[in-house]
């Protein structure tokens, strides 16, 4: 399940909340208990090395690159 971030107007805690992607924009009340939250908008970390849309770089043609052009 997502995990989002909001942030408290009240106090300015700032707290995470899991839950399903379709109540992601629902009211969320903070750990003390205020309802004055936003949730804030977050980046995703994606793990791996190479895209598959990008190719590698290779070295360039008959010996790498060092005697070409």
């Amino acid at each position: 399940m997502p995990r989002y971030e909001y942030r408290c107007r009240t106090c300015g805690d700032t707290f995470e909340l899991s839950r399903p992607m379709a109540e992601s924009g629902d009211p969320a009340a903070c750990p003390v208990g205020h309802d004055d939250t936003v949730k804030l908008l977050s980046t995703v970390a994606v793990g791996g090395t190479a895209s598959a849309s990008a190719p590698a770089r290779q070295g360039g043609g008959c010996c790498g690159g060092g005697c070409c052009g």
